[in-house]
This record gives C-alpha cells, structure tokens and sequence, in this order.
C-alpha cells in the first residue's frame, strides 16, 4: 500500500482555502541559500495565511548551529500560538516555490503531527494562477496542539558516523556538487570544505521543476539508481538542514520509508574538526 503523497496543488488549496479545519502556514526564510531567491517588490500572502517563523521561533532556543529543530515544549508553545488543534490540516508553503516549506513539514512530522502537507509550487504558483492574496497575515486564537518527539527521525552526529559503514544507510547530500567536492568555499564562517564520507551527493535542485516537485515517477527513477536496498535507512544532509528536507520529501514521494534528517548537517560536521570528511 502506497503512503499518501505530501503535496497538494494550488488548485486544491483554492478549492479549499475555507476549509473550517485548514490553517494555511507560510514558512517564507529571508535567508536563501544554494539558488538564487525570488525577490518580490511587496509583500503578499495566500489570504488567511499565517507566519510560522522557521528562522526564529521555531529555531531551537539554546542551539549553537543554525536552523536547529526546536524543542518539543517549544514547538508546542509555538504551534499553539498558530491556532493548530490536533484536528487541523496544515497546509504550508513558501515564496520560493519549494525551499523552507518541506523543512516546516518535516518539522510537524518529528513531533507527531500527521495531517500536514505542502503546498507544491508554494506563491510563485498561486500568482501565475492569478488568485487572490492579502497584504498581510491572519492573527489567529490559541489552538491546542501538543508536540510528542518522534526521535527516530532526527540523526546527530555520532548516529551519522556510525551510519557511514553501514551497508544498510545511505546519506544524502543536497547542496551542490562545487561544494561537495570541496572546490567551493562554504558560506558560514569556519566550516571546512568537503562532504561526510560515503554520502551521495543529489543537488535539490535536481528534484525540483520550475519551483515544484517533479512528478512522482521521475523521483523514483532518480533514487531507484542511487539506492540499491529499498529498506536501506535514508539520511538526509545539507548545509543547515533546510534544503536537506526537499530531498527527503522527494524520497518520500518516491515510495521510500525509513527517512530521517541530520539536523546539524554541515554546519556541524564541516565545524567539527574530530569528524572525517572527503573531497573527492
């Protein structure tokens, strides 16, 4: 039996924008990182949408590394304020096309919420569709959602080390080939060059067609040639772990189960000098 897919298209969200459950998320970064952002002239939203702030409130308050998962109290705290109750459907998207939203939806994965999708194409989208938007967010009432840790679905790093030698893991890693390889030079401040040894490198762009998804069928094409174990445990790495969850989505998509993100990703690895790297 196949798993339900993560995305609902633009065409869905207008047909379900009043929705008495739905509450529509827009997970919008100002930081881009590893493609060249859409920049807008004014701001506009999805009317009804709400902020969910990846970048300050729901970044992990004593985390070292940046765009660190928060924790479970905090997520709960947070996801309240939204006006999230445990009946919602959450629809999130971005102004990039695809960028931080399936960060956001990994995000209400690892702490339990189920009814959670991504706005395939996010705004960029929904305008060339030319519905309507709102020049500003919708407050919302405290909701009553509660936050429960799955684990299983975050790695650190000595989880990722142990993974290196395993035949039964894979680790992905979605930034560039350029950086990868080490030949070009990371953009945070003391962080080395290179990639953790044994991963695969699959750019997220590769998985992306004018700022959604490909299709399904051609996800699976890519990951069937670079996973040769269906039940292999995926890893999923980046810079920070944000474009890491597009990947993982796009395996996701593709039919794969055992998924689970490295949170520190590069940021962390290429920082700590005790950790090996290659690259080449």
């Amino acid at each position: 039996m196949s798993q339900p897919s993560a995305l609902v298209s633009v065409n869905w969200l207008h047909q379900h924008l009043q929705d008495e459950n739905l509450v529509l998320l827009d997970a919008s970064m100002e930081k881009v990182v590893g493609m060249k952002p859409l920049v807008y002239s004014q701001f506009s939203c999805i009317p009804g949408a709400i902020k969910c702030d990846l970048e300050g409130l729901f970044h992990h308050a004593q985390a070292t590394q940046p765009n660190t998962m928060p924790s479970q109290t905090q997520f709960t705290e947070q996801a309240q304020k939204l006006g999230i109750n445990t009946n919602s459907t959450v629809v999130i998207y971005d102004n990039q096309g695809v960028y931080a939203s399936p960060r956001a939806w990994w995000m209400f994965k690892v702490m339990g919420v189920k009814n959670v999708f991504i706005l395939n194409g996010g705004l960029p989208h929904w305008l060339k569709q030319k519905f309507s938007t709102s020049p500003k967010y919708r407050t919302e009432q405290l909701g009553n959602i509660v936050g429960k840790l799955q684990g299983e679905l975050l790695q650190n790093s000595q989880q990722v080390l142990n993974a290196i030698h395993d035949s039964q893991s894979s680790i992905f890693d979605a930034r560039s080939n350029t950086r990868f390889l080490g030949e070009s030079p990371e953009p945070r401040a003391g962080v080395r060059s290179g990639h953790i040894p044994s991963s695969v490198n699959l750019p997220f762009s590769q998985l992306l067609s004018e700022g959604a998804f490909k299709d399904k069928e051609t996800l699976k094409a890519v990951f069937n040639e670079l996973v040769i174990n269906p039940n292999q445990k995926l890893i999923f790495s980046c810079g920070s772990g944000i474009t890491a969850c597009i990947v993982l989505v796009a395996a996701y998509e593709a039919g794969f189960k055992s998924l689970s993100l490295y949170d520190g990703s590069w940021s962390e690895w290429g920082g700590d000098e005790t950790l090996p790297l290659e690259t080449r």
